[in-house]
Order: structure tokens, then sequence, then C-alpha cells
């Protein structure tokens, strides 16, 4: 499918795109390589092809240990607050 110079420019509208006099014949061919492609992924025969729950359906997907890394850090981030009470930060009220 290949796109007009017009579809272009509605589409960099759309998506408030500034695009120079320069750039349209780029994106003019980028885009239109792109809908290319997807016709040809639409194209392919996934009548046969049975939908999958998970990609790892029949494998083990490895976790690494659930471990604590950071130590609180909570009295080092107060000592930079301009007001702390009772390990809370205080802020001036904005709605009366």
């Amino acid at each position: 499918m290949s796109l007009t110079r017009h579809d272009v420019e509605n589409i960099a509208h759309l998506a408030r795109l500034a695009l120079t006099e320069e750039q349209l014949p780029v994106y003019q061919d980028s885009l239109s390589k792109i809908f290319d492609l997807v016709a040809q992924l639409n194209a392919a025969d996934t009548a046969s092809v049975q939908p999958m729950a998970h990609p790892l359906a029949d494998q083990v997907q490895r976790m690494r240990p659930d471990e604590v890394l950071d130590v609180d850090q909570h009295a080092k981030y107060q000592r930079n607050a301009p007001r702390v009470e009772a390990d809370l930060y205080l802020v001036p009220k904005v709605i009366e």
C-alpha cells in the first residue's frame, strides 16, 4: 500500500506533528513500507495455529531470588525535607 502525500499530511495532523517539506517524502516512504509489512503479516495463514495462553507453556522460566537489596533510607531523605514531624513530611496547605 502506497500512501499519498495527502495521507501523510493527514496522519501528521492527527498526530500533531509539524513536518517540513523535506520530511514529507521520507515519512511517506517509511510509512508506506510499514503498511506493506503489515499487509504481508496479514497474508500469513494462521488458521492452524493454536492460541497460546503463555509463550513458555512447557518450559520453566528462571526466576531470580526475591531478596531485599535496598536499605531503608527514610532518615536520609527526611534530612533534606524542609519540615518533618513524627516521621511525616509536612507540606503547606494549598486548599482552604
